[in-house]
């Protein structure tokens, strides 16, 4: 069992929890109090590795091996599974349910309710969104069911610079392609792209340019 090293520069509030063979990275900052002052516990699993600069509020709850890039940005009552990563500069916004297995590349912004299934990849600068109405003032009020985060399902692949609407239901397996605007629901095993995204094949349509699989994503 090996020890968790918390860099002298790092700040760790006493709210937290943090698991055995971790690494706190310079001027990360662990437990960050809610806008209120409320420090509610903070719980990362083993084998975390938190980068510079990163700051991950109170109220998260976090599995093993979950790592940041540099100055990633985690606010609060999270659920994020194991084996997670989240990249430089991402931000997770609050009451996110971030699976088993997914990763999260750089300079994302994941807004609040989204929710990630297991193994899901999100390509760099992608965006959801979850509200209809910016500035709407029922946005606040959790008892309005306007304010919902799309679902991206369990193995779905986010290509780069999209953005998804809120709401969105996102099925397992699916590919968006890069650039694309979804405004609504894609199914299981398909293809999309564009602005704004439309199905235009099978996953299993898809083949490998250089001939190293009969079938992309085969493994």
């Amino acid at each position: 069992m090996k020890k968790t090293i918390i860099s002298d520069k790092a700040i760790v509030y006493e709210n937290v929890v943090i698991g055995n063979d971790s690494i706190v990275e310079d001027y990360a900052v662990l437990g960050k109090p809610l806008a209120d002052g409320a420090t509610p516990k903070l719980v990362i699993g083993e084998k975390a590795h938190i980068r510079s600069h990163s700051i991950i509020y109170a109220g998260n709850e976090i599995g093993n091996n979950f790592q940041t890039g540099d100055a990633a940005r985690i606010r609060e009552f999270n659920k994020i599974g194991s084996n997670v990563v989240i990249g430089t500069h991402s931000v997770i916004e609050t009451d996110c349910v971030v699976e088993d297995f997914v990763r999260i590349h750089s300079n994302c912004f994941i807004g609040e309710n989204t929710v990630i299934r297991k193994n899901a990849w999100i390509g760099p600068n992608v965006i959801t969104i979850n509200t209809l109405h910016p500035r709407c003032p029922a946005a606040r009020e959790r008892r309005y069911k306007c304010v919902k985060g799309p679902i991206i399902g369990e193995n779905a692949k986010i290509g780069a610079g999209s953005i998804i609407f809120p709401g969105v239901e996102i099925g397992e397996n699916a590919l968006i392609g890069a650039g694309s605007m979804v405004t609504k629901d894609i199914p299981s095993n398909s293809v999309a792209f564009g602005t704004p995204a439309r199905v235009v094949k099978g996953i299993k349509e898809l083949r490998c340019k250089v001939n190293l699989f009969k079938e992309v994503y085969s493994w």
